[in-house]
């Protein structure tokens, strides 16, 4: 295999988190080759088998997958001040290691409402744990035409229940 070939096969995982306005560029450069947009969104404070599950099940709903990455800011904000366990360059990095995630993009606000429509994908996905009338964004997604979805979760994985888990591990 040429190395010309190597590089395109391989993307140092930095290069895949990008700022707002780099992502919209590259959004709009995709969906003129025709390609579809899906977005998720989440913390992802501790990579498991639940996420690695549910991202891979998102991206096979389009051709490429963008992931809203809470800031520590707003995960403190919702989860507690003893969240997140990792900084957010950190989880940024290992969500960019994935090869079906292709963009990673930061977002500070409570929600990913303002990123949705920055970013305007074609299908935006969360896991089956939401109702699709409950999932924010859904209304700017469908007002243009686009889909969301939900996909199945692997029960018994969460960030917490794997806290839980070294906690209890370390009283023993």
């Amino acid at each position: 295999m040429s190395s010309r070939r190597q590089t395109r096969l391989y993307m140092n995982s930095k290069d895949k988190i990008l700022s707002w306005s780099d992502l919209q560029e590259q959004v709009q450069a995709w969906q003129k080759q025709g390609q579809k947009i899906v977005f998720t969104n989440g913390c992802f404070d501790i990579l498991h088998l639940g996420h690695v599950d549910y991202l891979e099940k998102a991206r096979q709903l389009g051709d490429k997958l963008v992931l809203g990455l809470n800031t520590d800011a707003s995960i403190s904000r919702i989860k507690g001040p003893s969240r997140p366990l990792q900084d957010e360059m950190s989880r940024a990095r290992v969500m960019a290691s994935l090869l079906f995630v292709d963009a990673v993009v930061f977002f500070d606000e409570d929600t990913p409402l303002e990123l949705i429509k920055a970013v305007q994908p074609d299908i935006l996905v969360k896991g089956d744990d939401y109702s699709i009338e409950n999932i924010v964004g859904q209304d700017v997604v469908t007002a243009r035409g686009g889909e969301v979805k939900t996909v199945p979760l692997v029960k018994g994985y969460s960030t917490t229940n794997v806290v839980k888990k070294i906690e209890n591990q370390n009283k023993s």
